[in-house]
């Protein structure tokens, strides 16, 4: 269980260079091989509750969330940029943000903005956006014992959840939705399994349908589960073979070993052997392994009789204390102790006892002694289930929680991920046919990529992922997929109808790094289209029409005559329709032939269409 300690086209927008941070001077960067949740109730662990500067330098209220630089003060950007996440978001792809519960089919319940008021959710979104990570939140189940699964039992609830979930990362611009559903496990019992199962195997596959149309992931929460050709116990209502070819991660709840009585969290060949049994049913690389963040200590034996002025629930066998495993070592100083390293389970430990001085209910006096054990994952212990990652080529760690371990914890991460780190891969994506990143509406320009190793090696049949954002969307949507040639190049001829921002970038695996190009813009320029007739009779009428393309209503279009080597305003200007079309009406008294041309202004531009002759007889 988890633990709560209370403690396809869009303009690019840009954040200085000063609130990304800076890159990493090492050789290769560390492999990406940390996830991690982030609860409502400590999102202040990893990044700083920062304010924007007022309305006075700031965006308005209504305007869209940016997350601009000068949009906060200096301080604050410096604040960021040392906090957990953005130090090391290069150990990261994705994070988890823990802030939904799952009510009812129609209803989830947002945590988040009740656990932090006064810190928008967009801000936090915006500011975890900008290190580059994949936002994939947490949801659970906050219903009743049996609840859900008599939800997931009826074809509507069962396709009412999948709407909502959908629509939620939908709507929010999240790159998937990270499934906790510990109800079935720890709360409706065992015996409810059996039953549970087929269903949840028809709910994973509908959302995952539901999510991959939309190209969005499914990461699924759940405790071990074993080959069950073993006989081992172990969460067989999670159907892990069933659920396999549906879902891209499953994070394993390695932890919660040891919780009525002392022991490990989570022993290293327990954690090995859940492992073993994922990664023969699915991809290694959809398989994430649970690290927690915290220990526990438990009351052994209490010996003689504790005042009423000792702590409440002095009794051996009562349940655990839990703490963050960053507090251990200072723990272990107070409690008078030295921790020792358990080869077998992998894990630190220690034990200590306290004697509380004091009178009885009655007056007397009075004395007890009181006998704990403490166990907790240490540097040794993530730095080993870290090289299991390694072992078997896994997808990673998920930590509960992020920023909750100890920082000798973090840098022995850190170090095995350099260790395992892979082949740089660099990609570079460039326009022709487009000047000065400008380009008039509907004209084809050529995308080009260069994908190489960082020595300059082309990668050649490498699946490259064009992305683009439209002005109306806060993320990047895929366009095509390409195969590189044998230089590592791809082109693609495209036409475009807005200004847009564009990037490529390719996934990717064990032996070469992902990348991810710079992203480019291009400012779409509007195009007047002119239909003349070709001849006329003098004095006659001469109807003029066009269009204007992308159409605007209401923009002011006027008519060009050339007269003399010299362009000139004819009659007065017309608005254009709602769909963009105008007419510009004229004549010509002399026979001859006549060049016109309209000409529209947007802003500080001024477009002309391209001119036309007219024939007057």
């Amino acid at each position: 269980m988890k633990h709560k300690f209370v403690g396809a086209l869009s303009l690019v927008l840009i954040l200085s260079s000063s609130l990304m941070g800076v890159a990493r001077a090492d050789d290769k960067p560390p492999r990406k091989i940390v996830s991690g949740w982030i609860p409502y109730y400590s999102v202040r662990t990893v990044m700083p509750f920062i304010k924007k500067l007022p309305a006075s330098v700031a965006p308005a209220v209504d305007a869209p969330v940016t997350c601009e630089a000068n949009e906060y003060s200096p301080a604050d950007i410096a604040a960021l940029n040392s906090s957990y996440l953005y130090t090391n978001k290069d150990l990261m792809k994705e994070v988890m943000p823990f802030w939904y519960t799952l009510k009812s089919p129609t209803l989830i319940r947002d945590d988040y903005s009740t656990g932090n008021p006064s810190w928008p959710m967009a801000d936090a979104l915006c500011l975890m956006r900008k290190t580059g990570l994949k936002i994939i939140p947490t949801m659970t189940d906050g219903t009743s014992k049996l609840v859900l699964s008599g939800y997931l039992a009826k074809t509507d609830t069962r396709t009412a959840i999948v709407k909502s979930i959908t629509e939620l990362v939908n709507k929010n611009g999240f790159d998937g939705i990270d499934l906790d559903f510990e109800g079935f496990a720890f709360v409706d019992g065992n015996t409810s399994w059996a039953k549970t199962a087929p269903n949840w195997v028809l709910f994973i596959k509908e959302l995952s349908a539901s999510l991959h149309a939309s190209e969005k992931l499914l990461s699924v929460t759940t405790p071990y589960a074993f080959n069950p050709l073993e006989k081992s116990k172990g969460y067989t209502v999670y159907a892990w073979a069933d659920i396999a070819s549906s879902i891209d991660r499953l994070r394993i709840m390695t932890y919660d070993y040891s919780v009525a009585k002392p022991g490990p969290i989570g022993p290293l060949s327990w954690t090995e052997k859940t492992v073993q049994y994922a990664i023969s049913i699915m991809s290694a690389s959809k398989v994430f392994i649970g690290l927690p963040g915290y220990g526990r200590d438990w009351i052994t034996a209490v010996s003689g009789t504790c005042p009423v002025s000792a702590p409440p629930g002095l009794t051996a066998g009562a349940k655990a204390a839990t703490f963050k495993t960053s507090y251990a070592n200072a723990k272990a100083v107070i409690d008078g102790a030295v921790p020792t390293f358990d080869e077998k389970f992998s894990e630190a430990k220690y034990s200590y006892s306290k004697t509380y001085n004091g009178l009885t209910s009655k007056g007397a006096s009075t004395t007890c002694s009181v006998a704990h054990t403490v166990w907790y994952q240490n540097d040794r212990s993530y730095a080993e289930r870290m090289n299991l990652v390694g072992k078997y080529q896994l997808g990673g760690v998920a930590l509960w929680t992020l920023g909750m371990e100890d920082a000798t914890a973090t840098t022995a991460m850190r170090n095995v991920a350099l260790a395992m780190a892979p082949e740089t891969v660099l990609s570079n994506l460039t326009f022709s046919n487009v000047t000065n990143k400008r380009l008039y509406y509907a004209d084809t320009f050529i995308l080009e990529g260069l994908v190489t190793l960082k020595d300059g090696t082309p990668v050649a049949n490498q699946v490259v992922h064009v992305e683009m954002k439209r002005s109306t969307e806060d993320s990047w949507s895929k366009l095509i997929d390409i195969t590189t040639d044998a230089q590592g190049q791809i082109m693609q001829p495209m036409t475009l109808g807005s200004s847009a921002a564009f990037r490529i970038r390719t996934d990717g695996t064990w032996e070469r790094s992902e990348s991810l190009s710079t992203e480019e813009s291009i400012s779409i320029i509007s195009k007047v289209i002119l239909n003349v007739p070709t001849s006329i009779r003098r004095e006659a009428v001469i109807e003029v029409k066009g269009a204007l393309f992308p159409g605007t209503a209401g923009q002011a279009v006027q008519l060009q005559k050339l007269v003399s080597g010299k362009w000139q305003n004819i009659g007065n200007e017309v608005l254009a329709e709602s769909n963009g079309e105008f007419t510009l009406i004229t004549s010509e008294s002399s026979r001859g032939i006549v060049t016109v041309r309209a000409m529209i202004k947007v802003g500080n531009e001024v477009i002309y269409s391209s001119a036309r002759a007219i024939v007057v007889r």
